[in-house]
């Protein structure tokens, strides 16, 4: 256990070198930020802070754009990033030398990349209350009355995360066994794309990139018999494992 922590907070350190940081940040504020902007310039803030549903409306404005275009986009970008620091480093084979054993190498990166996604979602979330109350400390606006919905947001919250779970699988499968940064990053582009088309497809759900959206459009009539958060979780095991075994047994991996 000791180990673990220990590689988990040397990859901790290492993300620094890398973009996804600021990517997170940025791609958690960038929505919210935009939303507090268009609240002032529409105006009548003062009557819409009174309205009941108050924090359930920015709650789905806020996700019509994040779950569609920016939740899985930056995922794909921030999953490839972390795991190619090696490859881009030429440091797989120092990293390989070092006194700790594969599975803790490689358990240690992908929990790196989950805590980024929890960061990711705890930002956004603090972006969206942001978005109800800064007008009211701004002054001149009455302060938000309704109770936040707590437990039904971070339901909410619980569901994107694991229509989020298959992606990062994925993409932590294709960066660690491509070298080339733009194979697993091309992948991810392009499922993304064809889970845009797909959305609307009887059997879109077979496509793990289409949850999020699925999740904000409420579309759970295509699956019948089968709920496509089984689909995610099935998915997220089996591209773990099937990567777990792709690492453990490549032969070179540098």
């Amino acid at each position: 256990m000791y180990s673990y922590f220990h590689s988990f907070h040397s990859e901790w350190l290492k993300k620094r070198r890398s973009a996804a940081s600021w990517l997170t940040l940025i791609g958690a504020l960038l929505v919210p930020i935009v939303m507090l902007i268009s609240r002032y310039d529409s105006g009548g803030l003062a009557a819409a802070n009174r309205l009941p549903h108050l924090w359930e409306n920015l709650y789905a404005r806020s996700w019509q754009f994040m779950a569609i275009f920016l939740l899985p986009m930056g995922v794909v970008l921030a999953t490839s990033l972390i795991t190619q620091l090696e490859f881009r480093s030429n440091a797989w084979k120092q990293l390989c030398t070092t006194p700790q054993k594969l599975t803790t190498i490689f358990f240690a990166k992908l929990s790196v990349i989950l805590v980024m996604l929890l960061q990711f979602f705890l930002l956004f979330n603090i972006g969206i209350y942001l978005e109800g109350v800064l007008p009211a400390l701004a002054g001149g606006i009455t302060y938000p009355t309704e109770r936040i919905p707590f437990m039904a947001l971070w339901r909410a919250n619980g569901w994107f995360i694991l229509d989020c779970l298959p992606i990062v699988a994925l993409q932590y499968l294709l960066g660690l066994y491509c070298k080339n940064f733009l194979v697993p990053l091309g992948v991810g582009l392009g499922l993304y794309v064809a889970s845009m088309i797909a959305t609307q497809w009887r059997y879109g759900y077979i496509i793990p990139y289409t949850y999020s959206t699925l999740e904000w459009l409420g579309n759970r009539s295509s699956l019948s018999t089968s709920h496509f958060h089984v689909w995610a979780a099935g998915y997220s095991v089996a591209f773990l494992v099937l990567g777990y075994i792709l690492y453990i047994t490549k032969k070179e991996k540098g």
